[in-house]
């Protein structure tokens, strides 16, 4: 990625342990004495992505980042038992209080949008401001435009959509396909598993980027397996369970964070998330600026949303330094 901020290593790394026995590993890399801002990584199940301190200018941020619980190198991995979204507001909350941060920005891109406008609707008073990229808001508009027979990836891409409902013998909506691919999951054969956890992987990679670079979203060699595995396993477990969060709760709760500042960047052409939900946000959300790339998908590895992320996060940090 080009004119990004240079890539940088991490000061000092650990884990946070919760009181129900999962170990969370986080980072922290930047200025110590910076803007603390909290990454939140999407899925769930993604873990960090390389080069994620790249959307910021580490003179003037302090870079905290986290693992989810089941994934990346928190403990234990794969694992969906005490696995929630309120499991992960508390283990967010925890990380605040452990490194003694009174307020932060949240940054968060797809489900860690999600989370973003979650933590901040719970606790208003710890946050500075937001920066979504790709929002989901977790209803049953947004999960049905991505995985339902009518949904936007369905629809644009429908021989791909195929090969990911093959073998499903009803896939009538986004609750019956997660459905038949959580007892895939959890079959005894091998094989069988794999190939599973390989197609839902594989569908979302297909739906990520406008453009995919040649062997991507089509083989699934070169992808990690872990990666591959937690990905599928706590995408499917938190949309069978609607997210764990009450229909439209984020809209109905908006007004707790009426007057917290917020840039949405979302790409135009998102098949993974709507970018209708990103105007419905921000429509709103009063305090909410939104900017929609014009020639971009979903993922951070698209030019124009990267760029526009950068940009997001150098307005943020001088907003938050005049009004200080």
């Amino acid at each position: 990625m080009k004119r990004l901020y240079p890539d940088i290593g991490c000061y000092y790394s650990n884990y946070l342990h919760t009181a129900d026995g999962s170990a969370l590993y986080f980072e922290q890399s930047g200025n110590p004495q910076g803007i603390p801002v909290l990454y939140i990584h999407g899925g769930p199940g993604a873990g960090l992505a390389p080069h994620y301190k790249r959307f910021f200018d580490t003179n003037r941020y302090r870079v905290i980042a986290f693992e989810q619980r089941g994934c990346g190198r928190s403990k234990p991995f794969g694992s969906l038992i005490n696995n929630t979204t309120d499991h992960t507001l508390a283990d967010i909350n925890a990380l605040r209080e452990h490194l003694n941060i009174d307020q932060w920005v949240l940054f968060g891109g797809s489900w860690g949008a999600t989370l973003a406008l979650l933590s901040a609707i719970q606790q208003p008073h710890t946050v500075l401001a937001l920066i979504l990229r790709g929002t989901f808001l977790g209803r049953q508009e947004d999960r049905e435009w991505f995985l339902g027979p009518q949904g936007g990836g369905a629809t644009l891409f429908p021989e791909h959509y195929d090969m990911f409902i093959a073998d499903i013998p009803e896939p009538t909506d986004c609750d019956a396909i997660c459905q038949w691919y959580e007892q895939a999951f959890n079959q005894t054969d091998t094989n069988e598993r794999l190939l599973a956890l390989k197609r839902w992987y594989v569908w979302e990679e297909r739906l990520s980027r406008l453009s995919l670079p040649p062997g991507t979203g089509d083989i699934t060699t070169h992808y990690p397996l872990n990666l591959v595995t937690s990905l599928a396993r706590l995408e499917c477990h938190y949309l069978l369970n609607h997210c764990f969060i009450a229909e439209n709760y984020i809209l109905d709760n908006i007004d707790q964070i009426a007057d917290i500042p917020g840039i949405i960047v979302h790409g135009r052409y998102d098949v993974i998330c709507p970018t209708r939900s990103a105007w419905q946000l921000h429509k709103a959300w009063k305090s909410s600026e939104l900017d929609i790339v014009p020639d971009a998908g979903h993922s951070t590895s698209e030019p124009g949303v990267a760029l526009r992320l950068c940009r997001a996060t150098r307005e943020m940090s001088r907003f938050i330094k005049g009004s200080s």
